[in-house]
């Protein structure tokens, strides 16, 4: 277990709901009418942590059924949570079907929570030097971050080190507990200590340290720099044992007894057969075809033959990444600018480009790197995105570079958005639909899908897959970044791996190479 291949430790509860709400506007089901949705999500985060990590053990965990030893200490303890929704409850055994299928041991013991078990394996992780990554979206885990152990968010595509805890939380990982203690956490029901929210939490623990200390120094609250500290050594003392039981309910307890050591846990070969028999009954088509070609999940890695005699490599390995910082950002638009060609595809609102906003926009350098640039997901619990307008701008130049030559798919529509915007997308060099279109005027089909499977073998994530259908379709800014970044990535990879392929074929024919260079490509922005 070391720093390049960590022990993943995945908070199944978390996934569970996470998954469960991100796509509960879909109503996913197959044909029997049995949800499908969370299994879906669950399923795709795991095959994300797979590949993001090929030479690790992956363990999930699962809360226990019944009460935990902070029902006894705090009978209101999450008392305030609906019970689990119906068809969410459905989906629980399909889940952990799957999870049995791919090879990876899962864990749920009594008494205690997903999390206590977590601490635990993360502490002894950390006791013998060895490095562990956990797997959640819950804030409360930020308390395991060491030197040793690291938090990742598959959803937002985030990681959390102990610097990355001081960013996020203006506290280092040993005060978070304090913090969850005194300002209460409404998911949990932990009280905290009535009218400390978390900017007063802040400014009490940045300044005077953890609990102990604070109730140490009572006298110095009040000279403190906040709204409301006069009255605040006051409050503080008259709560003090409220504090010390929501200090209590918000430790992750990092001592239960467990069946199994970190040595012992090791992920068995995926059983192919249980797996397709499971996506085949829950229709999901894109994992049936790559468990039927011989795509293991695992390595990320498809071979050539399985894919096109076209495709030059050996392999071909994917690296898809998620903007969400400056930094990111300014280092593909370096990327950008210096490459000889990019593919380029935006994410929208609508297919009526009259009316379609941009969501999101994608890029491919080479084949099988890609990013993900989301500008305006508006679904509850999206991640922060970059600021739509100043992104843009900075978005501008490139965009309207003639000399920064660009290819894409249908790229007339991708035109037509920007415009909407006030850009006027120049450097068009290629287009596949157009390619296409030129080598085979008959055929019926030029969708990007379409002739993913007939140039390249290759069966892609459709858009119903991840939107849904009918009246309950989600548009694209209401779909969760973790599937909307590997499909508009994959529209990106797949486009300039089809300009690879398609562009030899249309200069192998010089008159059809006049046609595609002298008629259509300069139709292309009339029309």
């Amino acid at each position: 277990m070391t720093q390049t291949a960590p022990l993943i430790l995945v908070d199944g509860s978390s996934y569970l709901y996470r998954a469960y709400h991100a796509m509960y506007k879909v109503d996913m089901r197959n044909s029997a009418g049995e949800p499908t949705g969370a299994v879906r999500g669950v399923t795709s985060m795991l095959r994300r942590l797979a590949k993001d990590y090929p030479e690790s053990h992956i363990a999930v965990i699962f809360d226990a059924k019944g009460k935990t030893f902070r029902d006894e200490l705090f009978a209101e303890y999450k008392a305030q949570r609906p019970p689990m929704p119906d068809d969410l409850r459905l989906q629980v055994q399909p889940i952990h079907d799957v999870i049995h299928a791919m090879g990876l041991p899962l864990f749920s013991i009594e008494g205690v929570e997903a999390d206590d078990v977590i601490g635990t394996l993360a502490q002894e992780a950390t006791a013998k030097g060895l490095h562990v990554v956990v797997s959640t979206g819950d804030k409360d885990m930020a308390q395991l971050v060491n030197s040793n152990v690291t938090l990742v968010n598959t959803m937002t595509e985030t990681k959390l080190d102990i610097e990355g805890v001081k960013e996020k939380f203006g506290l280092p990982p040993e005060l978070i507990i304090d913090l969850l203690a005194l300002m209460g956490d409404k998911v949990d029901n932990i009280p905290g200590v009535p009218g400390v929210g978390e900017k007063t939490a802040l400014a009490l623990l940045q300044n005077l340290g953890g609990i102990e200390a604070i109730y140490n120094n009572l006298d110095s609250v009040s000279t403190l720099d906040f709204r409301g500290a006069k009255k605040m050594p006051e409050k503080l003392a008259e709560h003090k044992q409220m504090a010390e039981l929501s200090y209590q309910l918000a430790t992750i307890k990092c001592d239960v007894e467990l069946p199994i050591h970190v040595e012992d846990i090791q992920n068995k070969p995926q059983d192919n057969a249980t797996l397709l028999e499971l996506f085949e009954k829950l229709e999901f088509r894109s994992w049936i075809n790559e468990l039927k070609t011989g795509h293991d999940p695992r390595s990320n890695i498809v071979n050539a033959s399985q894919i096109s005699d076209s495709v030059e490599a050996s392999t071909i390995e994917t690296h898809y990444e998620t903007i969400l910082t400056q930094q990111q950002l300014d280092s593909w638009l370096e990327k950008l600018k210096k490459a000889e060609l990019f593919a380029f595809d935006t994410e929208t609102t609508s297919l009526n480009y009259l009316q379609a906003r941009i969501v999101g926009m994608s890029f491919a350098i080479k084949v099988g790197e890609a990013a993900y640039l989301p500008l305006a997901h508006d679904y509850p619990g999206a991640p922060d995105q970059l600021d739509f307008d100043a992104t843009l701008a900075l978005m501008k130049p490139l965009l309207e570079d003639p000399k920064a030559l660009k290819v894409g798919q249908n790229l007339k529509y991708d035109r037509h958005i920007l415009l909407n915007h006030g850009i006027d997308l120049q450097g068009i060099a290629h287009d596949t639909m157009l390619q296409s279109y030129v080598l085979d005027s008959t055929a019926t089909r030029h969708d990007m899908d379409s002739l993913a499977e007939k140039y390249l073998n290759r069966s892609t994530i459709h858009f119903e897959d991840i939107a849904g259908k009918g009246k309950k379709q989600l548009t694209f800014n209401e779909i969760g970044l973790e599937e909307a970044s590997p499909y508009a990535c994959e529209d990106a990879d797949i486009t300039l791996q089809l300009h690879n392929i398609l562009w030899p074929k249309v200069q192998a024919i010089p008159s059809l190479e006049i046609v595609y260079r002298e008629l259509e490509m300069p139709l292309l922005p009339v029309l």
